[in-house]
């Protein structure tokens, strides 16, 4: 089975997350999995760039500790760490959630 390194909750850095948050593209990966409250899989979130733009994002979104990606099978099923997020930075996930949601 293959695994993909996350940081620990301890190595997640403010200024990682605010760097991960701080494009479009990244927001709406979050933005969705906030909506769906559970996993999903890469497929599920359908963006307007190119695959391996896409991988780009997710990676650079579970580098900075904001989702955690899991193999089932082929396919990376990715959640939000709200927990770990909310515990190291009260308020700022439902803050970038609800400004995301404020700008449509």
């Amino acid at each position: 089975m293959r695994v993909l390194d996350h940081p620990e909750v301890g190595e997640i850095r403010l200024e990682s997350v605010l760097h991960a948050l701080a494009d479009p593209i990244r927001l709406q990966i979050v933005r969705f999995l906030a909506q769906a409250a559970r996993g999903v899989s890469c497929s599920e979130i359908e963006l307007e760039v190119s695959k391996s733009t896409g991988t780009h994002h997710y990676r650079v979104l579970r580098e900075a500790g904001v989702i955690s990606q899991v193999y089932r099978g082929t396919a990376k099923f990715n959640a939000l760490r709200r927990d770990d997020l909310d515990t190291l930075f009260p308020g700022l996930l439902d803050s970038v959630v609800s400004a995301i949601a404020a700008r449509r």
